[in-house]
């Protein structure tokens, strides 16, 4: 009897067309919010931080991204870890060169130039789709990954080539460093992610997500009645890096504090991402949050419940864990292709109408 539109109604258009049309799912999202500010931050330690609540929000952040791109707008990427790789070293020289420059203002920017990276290297999008594109930016990522560790300028010249993240502070809490808390890095990541998901959110419902969509179904027909395909590829493909390149100056300066660049944003990071928003559902905001919540939480559960409890050998739990990924992914492919998204969606709709039968 919760779930009901029952006693809601609406005089106008607007109230027709917002976020939440259902009061409790209104509620539902100010008690996480309230949850999430009020109550982790007191709660929260070094390893909920490291494992599980850090990667789940700045995962998230690159998984909205890449949805943007893919989900909304069609266009197949596989160059999300070399995009992560220059929001991270972009942060790190912005750190170096300007030390009094706020950490704020250096995520930000990291952002920025991920953004017109991102749309130069989405310029192919223009002449070729589908796996040319794929390829295009496969090649991106292995160009971006091989320019960062050849060239010592990116990390300073260091003799082990790997870029340390200096301390940075935000008001008076230390955001960066060894000496930053667990609560603060957490309340700053969740920043970034409640004000990207909000934006992102109000961009997939907007007149730039309508054009999005339209190319992704049928580029040639969007054309015809008056969709620009350069203007909507080329903002996909900004904004999407532009979420991407915070994501990765997150990961690099308030997560790991030190990477080293073919280890931490391999091919590797990039179909992370990719399975993130397949298994989480293509063209869903919240399925770039339940993808990202699932590829976090499931290496943490199997190692605590297979290697702690039931003495497993650590190599055998990562590859049960690369099987129920890949199978997963088969599987949603096959008979749900939006993910747990619209798992979530069929079951609110069964809400609605129980105990009547459909």
């Amino acid at each position: 009897m919760l779930y009901r539109e029952v006693g809601e109604f609406k005089t106008s258009y607007s109230e027709d067309s917002q976020t939440f049309p259902i009061r409790f799912d209104k509620y539902r999202y100010f008690f996480v919010l309230i949850v999430g500010l009020l109550f982790v931050p007191f709660v929260i330690n070094d390893y909920w931080a490291g494992a599980v609540l850090l990667p789940f929000l700045i995962y998230s952040i690159a998984a909205i991204g890449l949805n943007i791109l893919t989900g909304y707008c069609g266009q197949v990427s596989l160059g999300t870890g070399g995009f992560m790789a220059v929001g991270a070293y972009a942060s790190y020289k912005l750190m170096t060169a300007f030390p009094d420059l706020n950490i704020l203002f250096i995520i930000i920017i990291s952002g920025f130039v991920t953004a017109i990276v991102g749309t130069l290297f989405g310029l192919p999008s223009l002449r070729i789709k589908g796996f040319y594109l794929a390829v295009a930016t496969l090649a991106a990522q292995f160009f971006l990954i091989w320019l960062f560790n050849k060239v010592g300028w990116f990390y300073n010249y260091s003799a082990s080539g790997m870029i340390t993240s200096p301390s940075r502070s935000l008001g008076t809490f230390l955001i960066t460093g060894p000496d930053a808390t667990p609560a603060a890095q957490y309340l700053f990541c969740f920043l970034f992610v409640f004000l990207l998901a909000w934006v992102a959110r109000n961009l997939t419902r907007g007149k730039i997500g309508r054009s999005w969509m339209a190319i992704r179904d049928m580029d040639i027909a969007a054309e015809i009645i008056g969709v620009n395909p350069l203007v909507a590829k080329l903002s996909a493909f900004a904004i999407s890096s532009f979420y991407v390149g915070v994501a990765g100056a997150l990961f690099f300066s308030v997560y790991l504090g030190a990477v080293e660049v073919t280890e931490a944003f391999s091919i590797q990071k990039s179909f992370i991402v990719l399975f993130m928003v397949i298994i989480g559902g293509l063209g869903s905001i919240f399925g770039s949050f339940a993808g990202a919540a699932f590829m976090v939480l499931l290496p943490v559960a199997l190692k605590n419940l297979l290697v702690l409890q039931f003495g497993w050998p650590v190599d055998i739990a990562a590859h049960l864990e690369f099987i129920i990924i890949g199978g997963l992914i088969v599987f949603f492919l096959i008979v749900e292709p939006h993910g747990l998204a619209q798992l979530w969606n069929l079951l609110k709709q069964k809400l609605r109408l129980w105990p009547f039968p459909y």
